[in-house]
């Protein structure tokens, strides 16, 4: 009878499992999250953002009109946004939700507001989804 050795050792399953969480946990944070936190969204005090590029529904490249490049948006850190360009003012209050990356506009004196899926947030950059589909690219003025 010829006795058999087996490896019942769990390190080399656990070391793989184990690499495989570090590679996942790596994976996640360096780019999973784009969405980022209301202060960037708005400065210390306050931000202004201007159209970069738009996208249509089907993903396509829109150019931007003349009044669509001189239009800005205003955050401020209380809450209050003022928008507009040319001679054209619409204020109003966001609200950011950073963990549904919902961004919320409602507009001054009016029953209307705006709902935007955040795609990214960064300190130069904001990407918002319409419900439409249609996107928007914004940089954030220096």
């Amino acid at each position: 009878m010829e006795i058999t050795k087996k490896n019942t050792s769990l390190l080399p399953g656990f070391l793989k499992t184990a690499l495989t969480m570090l590679l996942a946990v790596t994976l996640v944070s360096c780019g999973g999250d784009k969405a980022g936190t209301e202060s960037m969204l708005s400065g210390t005090s306050s931000k202004t953002w201007k159209a970069k590029k738009e996208l249509n529904t089907e993903g396509d490249k829109e150019k931007l009109t003349d009044a669509e490049k001189e239009q800005n948006i205003q955050f401020y850190a209380d809450g209050r946004f003022a928008m507009g360009g040319a001679s054209t003012l619409q204020t109003g209050t966001w609200t950011y939700d950073q963990g549904a990356k919902k961004l919320t506009l409602q507009f001054e004196d009016q029953n209307v507001s705006e709902n935007f899926d955040v795609l990214k947030l960064s300190d130069d950059e904001l990407r918002l989804k319409a419900g439409d589909g249609s996107e928007m690219i914004m940089e954030a003025e220096k």
